[in-house]
């Protein structure tokens, strides 16, 4: 059995490369390293993956049709987690998410078209529900996206539906809600609020720090990444996250909490590309995967915090200072 993950250098595709080698997949995964955080960051992931003889690397972008053939040559199916991710930076560079997100999108599925694979599970995100109101559900109309980022992804999702209709590939969405654990990524709040912790620096607060997410523990992400690879039928959208939402501010006192120390915090006008609150409804998933989030949110900030503060001296090797994105 072997399968393909994109963006296996990130947070996410590792995580989901990791279990799928333990449960004896073979694993072909691609990644850009994309410089929109330091590549010795993604490095850092990829060593212990590489240990590992049913894992092979493959350095590649997908919006290249040469590169996607490399990467689907003999796989059964595809975890397509791989994007341009970041809300705010989508605003700068609109151009270069709809490219990496939509029109790599599409590069896939005609590669796997060309090969004869029928089956995909994609990552997409909770930025699509913008407008409606909390909890969100699978069935609401998300045709009002507030952001780049949500406009290339609910593109995807689109092409996936329309490549499902016309040519019967099977294909799963999962809608991520705010992920976050160990090899988290730089440019989201709980990285950034443990850096503040341990370097001192001042962490920005767009807002009041009463915006509310369903922090989701990657642990679980993942899970239900992999039952969806292995039940994909048909055509299916379903949200991933935590039933139960919470402040931002909540965030910053767990973290305190977990390492001793305290946050400096610099304020800035909330940003009107972002949701003043995500919370994921997740009767769907209960019911078509057997999946619901296990972690609390407090163990899963303490695992988070742990690892953090024991990784503190690479990582600070790898980010000198807050990133800025």
């Amino acid at each position: 059995m072997k399968v393909a993950i994109t963006g296996v250098g990130g947070f996410i595709g590792s995580a989901v490369a990791n279990l799928m080698l333990r449960r004896g997949y073979e694993v072909v995964g691609m990644d850009n390293l994309d410089p929109y955080y330091p590549p010795d960051y993604k490095l850092m992931r990829l060593k212990k993956l590489e240990e590992d003889p049913k894992f092979t690397f493959i350095r590649g972008d997908f919006t290249l049709q040469e590169d996607v053939d490399r990467l689907l040559r003999g796989v059964e199916g595809v975890i397509h987690v791989g994007a341009k991710a970041g809300v705010r930076a989508s605003i700068r560079d609109p151009q270069a998410y709809i490219w990496v997100n939509t029109v790599g999108t599409l590069r896939l599925l005609e590669g796997m078209l060309r090969i004869g694979i029928k089956r995909i599970v994609m990552a997409s995100t909770s930025s699509i529900y913008a407008g409606h109101p909390a909890p969100f559900v699978e069935d609401m109309k998300v045709d009002s996206p507030i952001s780049p980022y949500a406009v290339s992804k609910k593109a995807a999702e689109n092409l996936l539906y329309t490549y499902h209709h016309l040519y019967g590939i099977e294909a799963f969405i999962l809608r991520y809600f705010t992920v976050y654990g160990p090899f988290g990524r730089p440019d989201m709040s709980v990285f950034k609020l443990l850096y503040a912790a341990m370097s001192g620096e001042e962490f920005p607060l767009y807002g009041d720090g009463t915006q509310r997410r369903s922090f989701t523990y990657v642990d679980d992400v993942v899970k239900a990444t992999v039952l969806a690879y292995e039940k994909v039928r048909g055509y299916e959208i379903v949200n991933v996250g935590n039933p139960n939402d919470h402040p931002l501010s909540y965030i910053t006192e767990l973290i305190e909490k977990f390492t001793g120390r305290s946050i400096r915090i610099r304020r800035f006008e909330f940003n009107k590309a972002d949701l003043p609150i995500t919370k994921a409804n997740v009767d769907k998933a209960r019911r078509i995967l057997g999946w619901e989030p296990e972690l609390s949110l407090e163990e899963g900030m303490r695992r988070t915090s742990k690892w953090f503060v024991e990784n503190w001296q690479e990582i600070r090797n790898v980010f000198p200072h807050m990133p800025d994105i």
